[in-house]
C-alpha cells in the first residue's frame, strides 16, 4: 500500500500509474531481482546536494552510478542564464538532511518527486527539490520508480513522471557500476 501522501500527491495531479506491493527490498538492484524487470526499467532515486546549499533529486537506471560531474555539467546548462553561478561540487545529502526533509516515506524509498519535498533555501523561502531524470529512464515506455515504503513501488510513463515534477533535466549523467 503507497503511503496516503503519496496517493494523495498522484490524484491531485492526476497521475496515471500503478502501485505495485512486493517483498521487502533495500536496493533498486534487488527490486530487479524481485519484480524480474529489465535493470533498465527499474529507477533508483539518488537525492544530492550542490555548493550554495542547492538540492536535487533525480532517477537513474538500477544498474548504474551516478556520474556526479556529468550531473553538475547538466544542472549548470539547465541553469544558464538564470544569473546562477556554476556549481563546483556536488555529492549525496546527508543520511540527517534526508531525515529532516524527506518526510512521510521510508528512508531509503524516496519516491521521485521533487515537488512533493520542500526545503529552505534561504531563511522563509521554502522550494521544490530540482528534479533530474537520465535519458536511458526516459527511453522506457514504462518505468518502476519507489513507491515510499520498502515494499511498494509505482509503474509510470517517463512522461507522467516529469509532469509531475513540472520540469525535469535531462541528461546522460549515469554510469556501468564498476
Amino acid at each position: 500500500m503507497l503511503p496516503k501522501t503519496i496517493q494523495k500527491f498522484l490524484e491531485k495531479n492526476k497521475a496515471k500509474y500503478e502501485a505495485i506491493e512486493h517483498k521487502t527490498v533495500y536496493t533498486a538492484f534487488d527490486k530487479v531481482a524481485t519484480l524480474h524487470a529489465k535493470a533498465a526499467t527499474v529507477g533508483k532515486t539518488v537525492v544530492v546536494a550542490f555548493d550554495g546549499g542547492i538540492y536535487a533529486l533525480g532517477i537513474i537506471p538500477a544498474d548504474k552510478n551516478l556520474d556526479k560531474k556529468k550531473l553538475i555539467a547538466a544542472i549548470n546548462k539547465g541553469i544558464e542564464g538564470e544569473g546562477a553561478y556554476p556549481y563546483k561540487k556536488v555529492d549525496f545529502a546527508s543520511e540527517q538532511w534526508m531525515k529532516n526533509h524527506i518526510k512521510g516515506v521510508d528512508l531509503g524509498a524516496t519516491p521521485p518527486f521533487g515537488t512533493m519535498f520542500k526545503y529552505n533555501l534561504k531563511k522563509n523561502c521554502k522550494t521544490d527539490l530540482i528534479f533530474f531524470i537520465d535519458k536511458a529512464m526516459t527511453k522506457q515506455p514504462k518505468i518502476i520508480v519507489n513507491g515510499g515504503r520498502y515494499e511498494t513501488s509505482i509503474k509510470i510513463t517517463p512522461a507522467a513522471l516529469i509532469k509531475l515534477n513540472q520540469e525535469a533535466i535531462k541528461g546522460s549523467f549515469s554510469m556501468a557500476k564498476k
